[in-house]
């Protein structure tokens, strides 16, 4: 039984990993990031490591996504067009 259980808690963390991977929009990362935090920290439960799963928990379920999320906060609400573009030093037309 505990075997089943890994196998499909290792299938959720590849399901998980790879929707993080193929979402272009920093926000869905961040939250399907937060999914993988939690997916991982369940198969580190069924792996009989409750330290590293509880850490996993806290770090990559909450602070990491929350972390990015107050990023992209910050980076869409920057001042002068929000671009992040620099534009290069020419001649005036």
């Amino acid at each position: 039984m505990t075997d089943v259980l890994i196998v499909v808690a290792l299938l959720l963390v590849a399901g998980a990993a790879t929707a993080a991977v193929l979402n272009r929009d920093p926000v869905r990362q961040a939250l399907v990031l937060s999914f993988l935090g939690l997916t991982l920290a369940l198969l580190f439960t069924f792996l009989q490591a409750p330290d590293v799963a509880l850490s996993q928990l806290a770090v990559g379920s909450a602070v990491t996504p929350l972390m990015i999320l107050l990023t992209v906060r910050k980076v869409r609400r920057r001042p002068g067009g929000g671009d992040g573009v620099d534009k290069p030093a020419g001649r005036k037309r």
